[in-house]
């Protein structure tokens, strides 16, 4: 498992890395267009497809929006209030979704699930890719805020981990994990911050355009707020999963799971963090 893990990882950096580093944005949106459609895919799987031909098909409806999306990117990305809705659909939806629990999911009907599911995917992969064009380390830094939450929620977690967080959900995760979480994000915004004043990167980090425009004290409340949606992101795939009686999305990423395990948190903070930066 580990040696499928690690090949693996080396495959999408080795693919990823170009993309990211290239002088213009267009293959890096190109590359997460592929890897965002095969989240359409697994999605409709998860979600009442019961044959090849919907998911597949599903797959390729979200690649053609995503595609037809390009060519209106700038003035998509603009739109401060399409991120702004899409953050408060996550809050709302999302809120409501994990208090109903796994059973509450599939009373929903497919044709409501199917597209809200798509609809969340392409919103995630437009702010990833107009994340891109404001600058790698922009981007990077709006990826680290789930990757820090993640790692310091897990050693926290076990370390401390008493109090279940969603036991119907997730039963490996503790309130203690969140908490663990919301510190390493505020040492990661911190550091960040810190790093954007002694080295002259491509852009500003999102940390220090948040500290920029409001302050330390904002700065702290964007983070308390970013690290809660990537809990929800992390916790709304897993309840879907739950509800439809899988482990991983698909075995797309070999000792990685499917597509989604690996994004599940970006999808709310990648528009959050676009609607941040809007105001």
């Amino acid at each position: 498992m580990l040696r499928q893990r690690v090949i693996t990882a080396v495959v999408l950096l080795a693919l990823l890395l170009p993309a990211l580093l290239a002088s213009s944005p267009l293959p890096f949106a190109v590359f997460t267009l592929v890897l965002i459609s095969a989240a359409g895919w697994e999605w409709a799987r998860l979600n009442g497809a019961t044959t090849p031909l919907p998911a597949l098909a599903s797959g390729a409806l979200l690649a053609t929006v995503c595609g037809i999306s390009l060519y209106r990117l700038p003035q998509l990305g603009a739109a401060g209030g399409l991120w702004w809705m899409g953050t408060l659909a996550w809050v709302v939806g999302g809120a409501v979704a994990l208090r109903r629990g796994p059973a509450g999911w599939p009373v929903l009907p497919v044709a409501l699930r199917w597209p809200l599911g798509l609809v969340m995917l392409w919103l995630a992969w437009l702010a990833l890719a107009q994340a891109r064009t404001v600058g790698i380390n922009f981007l990077l830094s709006v990826m680290c805020v789930v990757w820090a939450a993640d790692i310091s929620a897990y050693f926290a977690g076990r370390a401390f981990g008493r109090n279940k967080l969603a036991p119907t959900i997730s039963p490996g995760k503790s309130w203690e994990g969140v908490y663990g979480g919301v510190a390493g994000v505020l040492l990661l915004a911190a550091g960040w911050v810190w790093l954007d004043g002694q080295v002259n990167f491509d852009s500003a980090s999102l940390f220090t355009l948040l500290k920029q425009r409001w302050g330390w004290f904002g700065l702290l409340l964007a983070a308390l707020l970013l690290t809660a949606l990537s809990v929800a992101g992390d916790l709304f795939e897993s309840l879907v999963k739950r509800a439809a009686g899988v482990k991983d999305s698909s075995a797309l990423l070999p000792g990685h799971g499917g597509v989604l395990d690996r994004v599940d948190a970006l999808l709310p903070v990648l528009p959050a963090a676009m609607a941040l930066i809007s105001l």
